[in-house]
């Protein structure tokens, strides 16, 4: 039992929780890069990624490892987020430091979403049984190229003192 639901509950609705926060991430993003104020998929992005790293951790485990460790970086960049966008008010050198720590926040999602692809589904285990085999490592390489390029261009694009509303 895991905060009075079973293992196999819980873990559906840490899944649920995950899937909404890169789904609502994909719109925020679009809509940084279509220059557009932050709007209510934003908040729904930011609040789903951290209940998302915050359920991450209420997983029984026996020793500290990557998923506690990737838990903790994505809350860290999560605050930042946060603080950038409601406290901050994205002035000045806030702007990009939204940009560049929401993308981050939705990438460590998307990383974990590739590594329970590879784990879940049969024919992506087939292909990559250990999760050390090149097409596990070209479908991350992949995914970080796709997120380093929507940084770019989120940087560029985003200026939200000018946009118009979502």
């Amino acid at each position: 039992m895991i905060v009075g639901l079973s293992v196999g509950a819980f873990t559906t609705l840490h899944v649920i929780i995950s899937l909404i926060g890169l789904v609502s991430g994909v719109v925020a993003v679009a809509a940084m890069l279509a220059d557009k104020r932050p709007g209510p998929w934003t908040a729904v992005f930011l609040c789903s990624t951290v209940l998302t790293s915050a359920t991450g951790f209420l997983f029984h485990s026996a020793k500290i490892g990557p998923p506690h460790i990737l838990g903790v970086l994505s809350l860290i960049v999560l605050a930042l987020a946060c603080a950038a966008l409601y406290g901050f008010r994205l002035r000045g050198a806030w702007r990009p430091v939204y940009v560049i720590s929401a993308l981050l926040a939705l990438y460590f999602n998307a990383f974990v979403a590739v590594v329970q692809a590879f784990d879940k589904i049969a024919a992506l285990k087939a292909l990559a049984p250990t999760g050390s085999e090149p097409p596990f490592l070209v479908a991350q390489l992949v995914l970080l190229g796709v997120f380093v390029a929507l940084g770019v261009l989120a940087t560029r694009r985003f200026h939200p003192m000018l946009a118009q509303p979502a």
